[in-house]
């Protein structure tokens, strides 16, 4: 069977429920094609800063109803026990991806978008055309938006540059009941990587942590790791020792590369961690997927009505936006990634803060951005 829509998006995760959301409520016929099925958890901080939350509500996305946690203090902790804390600039919310995946994904539906629960197995460029394949049709269409994730088959068959390079990282992921404070995000160094706690809907408490795949390895299951590795920071360590896991067993994802991507491959605009990908410790990859999105809707609306001409125009655009609004977030992410990696760096830096709340309120600023607005009312 083959069909013929004004946008193929693949992948139905932050970014391309949202893309798809604002594209259909213009009018544009879409087609969205994800492999999983919805609700679903996924490995992820779980928390959003509130700069989205404009877009959020032009989508008629009322996500603060959802029973979402109000999130306005951050804190951050060392192994030797050092301990800084502040306001954040914006403030933010807690929500699971298990919850807010559904919703998007339910507000597409309603808006007219066709979810396709299929793999892609083939994209072809041809004739100013794309073909995509599944097991079961052929898909055209003259745009489509990659938002296939971290890392995809798909990134294998287009021959991305980073996806031929070993990652030194994995995420560990779970949902606890315990008693952690409600309106803050805490980030817990440990060695070899950092830990984020916040809380999402009905009390539940969000534990993902990025790891060093090296150390990681030395043991012989995440219990023993945790035990191991990250109990030496005692913040952590009393964290899971007074929270009961709710899952079967943690949720992993290995191979997360932090290496640069391009937002525009193969004519396909990328779009959310598949354009690129912000150190977690910088606790922003959820707002910067969906404003990704809002970026990329935009420009593909201005294609459509004639306001960009050409395609190649259409994608040098969509590569200043990107880099306008995240790039500079991006490789600040990497060198505080880079910086406190290291243990001596690491304390110095929050002692200072410690005393300079301010200061770290400044320096989480450049990983964030401005409340956005909407350019297609």
């Amino acid at each position: 069977m083959e069909t013929k829509k004004d946008v193929i998006i693949i992948g139905g995760g932050l970014a391309g429920l949202t893309a798809a959301i604002h594209l259909s409520k213009k009018g544009l016929k879409v087609i969205l094609i994800e492999k999983s099925e919805y609700p679903r958890h996924k490995v992820c901080g779980e928390y959003i800063s509130n700069e989205v939350l404009p877009y959020l509500v032009w989508l008629d996305l009322d996500i603060l109803k959802s029973n979402s946690v109000q999130i306005s203090t951050f804190k951050f902790t060392t192994q030797n026990g050092k301990i800084a804390r502040t306001k954040l600039p914006l403030g933010g919310f807690g929500i699971s991806r298990y919850r807010l995946d559904n919703i998007l994904y339910e507000k597409a539906l309603s808006n007219g978008c066709i979810v396709l629960k299929e793999t892609v197995t083939d994209i072809s460029f041809k004739n100013d055309e794309f073909s995509v394949s599944t097991p079961n049709q052929i898909i055209h269409s003259k745009l489509v938006l990659g938002a296939f994730g971290k890392r995809s088959n798909i990134d294998q068959f287009l021959a991305r540059d980073f996806i031929t390079k070993k990652s030194p990282w994995l995420a560990v992921k779970a949902h606890y009941s315990g008693n952690v404070p409600n309106d803050q995000v805490a980030l817990h160094n440990f060695k070899g990587g950092y830990c984020g706690i916040s809380k999402v809907e009905n009390d539940i408490i969000n534990i993902c942590y990025l790891a060093d795949y090296a150390t990681f390895k030395k043991y012989k299951n995440i219990e023993e790791y945790q035990k191991n590795v990250l109990y030496k920071n005692k913040q952590l360590k009393s964290v899971f020792e007074n929270s009961t896991l709710l899952f079967d067993k943690p949720l992993t994802i290995s191979q997360i590369s932090f290496e640069k991507k391009l937002p525009v491959e193969n004519h396909i605009l990328m779009i959310g961690d598949t354009a690129g990908l912000i150190h977690p410790m910088c606790g922003n990859g959820m707002a910067m997927a969906i404003h990704s999105a809002k970026i990329a809707s935009e420009l593909v609306l201005e294609y459509y009505s004639g306001t960009i001409i050409t395609r190649s125009l259409l994608e040098k655009q969509y590569t200043i936006q990107w880099k306008k609004h995240f790039g500079k977030r991006i490789i600040m992410g990497r060198l505080l990634a880079r910086a406190l990696t290291n243990k001596t760096i690491t304390n110095i830096f929050v002692s200072v803060v410690a005393s300079m709340p301010a200061l770290l309120s400044q320096i989480i600023k450049q990983t964030h951005g401005k409340p956005i607005t909407v350019k297609w009312q």
